[in-house]
């Protein structure tokens, strides 16, 4: 199934798809009690420097990890309140294992920098998709404005 097929939940509970949104995109798995949370604000940032071009940032809280909260109206106040995320956001899933949501069993084959595929490591992990369909992975140490990321995107959006 390509990637803009795959069947996905908003936060606000409605039906969408990959391609609903803009042709380049960050997908990123967030979680709002992790350490790693101060990057929604780069991410943000992202979002507000490059939407107008083609660009959006698309979160995905997930409890993989265990520092999700557990309600999505939380997740909803905490973003836009702590960080003053406008970004789309969409329902909690799962990023590992056999139960992992299908996006994340396609993402997930994409090797990294160093050539590894497989599991999420972390929360915000990051998975840049270009307009060719390809997808380009960050492990999550890598922050959102880091020039390897930014480089794709500014290649990947017109002028």
């Amino acid at each position: 199934m390509a990637l803009d097929d795959i069947p996905l939940t908003t936060i606000d509970g409605a039906s969408s798809t990959l391609a609903d949104y803009a042709p380049v995109k960050l997908i990123v798995n967030v979680a709002s009690r992790c350490g790693l949370a101060p990057q929604y604000e780069k991410l943000e940032e992202l979002q507000k420097r490059y939407e107008a071009r083609g660009f959006t940032v698309l979160g995905f809280p997930s409890n993989q990890f265990l520092q999700e909260l557990g309600d999505t109206d939380k997740i909803k106040e905490y973003c836009s309140m702590t960080w003053g995320v406008t970004f789309p956001m969409f329902d909690k899933v799962k990023v590992n294992g056999r139960s992992a949501h299908p996006l994340y069993q396609e993402l997930t084959k994409t090797p990294d920098a160093d050539g590894k595929a497989g599991r999420v490591k972390w929360n915000f992990e990051k998975f840049v998709v270009t307009p060719d369909g390809a997808v380009h992975r960050f492990r999550p140490s890598t922050e959102p404005d880091d020039p390897a990321i930014v480089a794709l995107i500014e290649s990947s959006l017109p002028e």
